[in-house]
């Protein structure tokens, strides 16, 4: 059983050529891409927690540790996307390089990202709306706002907000884009007035003890925080869909990364030097701290980007899955009719609506916290595989146009792996139990259905 053969690039480019998306996305867009889907659930969300129970005002650490681990793997990223410009990210730089079953192993992990970190996030975004209503005396009902394991029939406003972005992402690229531009423009609105409202009365007494947790904690708060950061595949899938990918990828990747690490650590820094870290335990810690403040106007107002950033979050996830399905379909991996391209839309429209509805149906009745821990997991191990992949192509392929060179590629891929692994080993026991169960289960589906349905293992056979 040849479970390694590996797909060529030619045959990726002769399928872009063929699919029939639109190449409707410049540099600019994969950049406002990239921050539409790291700037949220992170910043909004989880920093607070992961401030108050693992690494104190050192949270800032935690964000340069995991930012530096993401941008060897960028660099890697953005070389690999320059070669292979087409979607499905890390699962197509996979079947290059190490071959099928660990490019199926990557799909199949990537599921852990986007599916389920999008339902977490909707579940985020529904949990910010009921908020700021609640501030402006509206109280919606508990039953249509809870999950069952919380008391709850249905969380029907992460079930809606995951309808219309289902129905946006079906209308086609242009108009998700266009979404996601004024939608980051909205948060980055309310980043920069948290930082104007709250940074002149930063207290530095209250970032001591700077590290109360040891570097133990940075290293832990880095691995909680790394799904802020997890975005960098999503952007890869927009491959296939950028007007000069060998400029706009590398570009986008790697601008969306360094801007959204600056924000971080500022926002951090802000945070804990207005208000103790062990007080930051919530779910909203920006909104929180201006109200400590007392601007409880600047709090709404801080609200509602949270809202448009977890908004985005979640548009440009459920986008990024379908974009993964649809190139594990062109390879037979899974059937190739829920991913036919609408020929009005130019869109994979029914792999769309199956992602939508998964998403919808997860968010309304899962809790978030069964959910939201396994999205690292699946991402740092498709990051750990194309980091691998990029240095085998550049001995397999070594004479292919490389419109991105990745600097230093051993010594760079190597730094990624090592330090996406030294996040994986701080993951709890929890996380890794259930990974290793789903990959089980993935191996299981690829061995039923995948090998035997392949279009390489056809091609092989004939």
């Amino acid at each position: 059983m040849n479970i390694f053969r590996t797909k060529s690039i030619a045959e990726y480019k002769a399928d872009a050529h063929q699919s029939h998306l639109k190449r409707a996305m410049g540099s600019l867009d994969v950049t406002l891409l990239g921050i539409g889907v790291i700037v949220g659930t992170g910043i909004f969300v989880l920093t607070g927690v992961a401030a108050a129970k693992y690494a104190g005002p050192a949270l800032m650490l935690s964000f340069l540790l995991a930012s530096i681990a993401c941008g060897f793997v960028s660099m890697a990223y953005s070389e690999l996307a320059s070669m292979v410009p087409v979607a499905g990210s890390a699962y197509a730089y996979a079947y290059t390089s190490v071959g099928e079953f660990f490019a199926w192993l990557v799909g199949w992990n990537l599921v852990l990202e986007y599916s389920v970190g999008a339902s977490a996030v909707a579940g985020g975004w529904s949990a910010y709306v009921v908020g700021l209503l609640k501030t402006a005396g509206i109280e919606l009902p508990t039953a249509w706002t809870s999950v069952p394991a919380d008391g709850g029939i249905v969380n029907l406003p992460a079930v809606l907000i995951t309808l219309f972005l289902t129905f946006l992402l079906v209308r086609g690229v242009r108009e998700s884009v266009t979404v996601n531009k004024v939608l980051v423009g909205v948060k980055l609105a309310a980043i920069f007035l948290f930082l104007f409202l709250a940074a002149p009365s930063v207290d530095p007494t209250n970032w001591e003890p700077f590290m109360p947790f040891g570097f133990s904690g940075v290293s832990a708060g880095a691995a909680v925080i790394v799904f802020a950061y997890l975005g960098v595949d999503s952007i890869a899938t927009a491959a296939e869909e950028t007007k000069n990918p060998a400029h706009d990828m590398p570009t986008g990747i790697i601008a969306s990364l360094l801007i959204c690490t600056v924000l971080y650590i500022a926002v951090t820094a802000v945070m804990t030097g207005n208000v103790p870290y062990a007080e930051l335990d919530n779910a909203e810690p920006v909104a929180f701290v201006l109200r400590q403040l007392g601007y409880r106007f600047g709090s709404a107002l801080v609200g509602t980007g949270a809202i448009a950033g977890l908004t985005t979050v979640l548009l440009v996830m459920m986008y990024a899955q379908t974009r993964a399905f649809f190139a594990m379909s062109r390879d037979g991996l899974i059937p190739q009719s829920i991913c036919k391209v609408h020929p009005h839309f130019a869109t994979p429209h029914r792999i769309t609506i199956i992602v939508g509805l998964a998403v919808a149906v997860i968010s309304g009745f899962t809790p978030i916290n069964v959910i939201a821990e396994m999205c690292s997991v699946g991402t740092l191990f498709a990051f750990i595989v194309s980091s691998v992949g990029v240095m085998i192509m550049r001995k397999k392929y070594p004479d292919l146009a490389r419109p991105f060179r990745c600097p230093a590629i051993y010594v760079v891929g190597t730094l990624a792996i090592v330090s996406c692994g030294y996040i994986m080993y701080n993951l709890s026991s929890m996380t890794w139990e259930r990974f290793w169960i789903w990959s089980a289960l993935g191996i299981l589906v690829y061995f039923l259905y995948g090998y035997r349905h392949s279009r390489e293992n056809k091609q092989g056979e004939a």
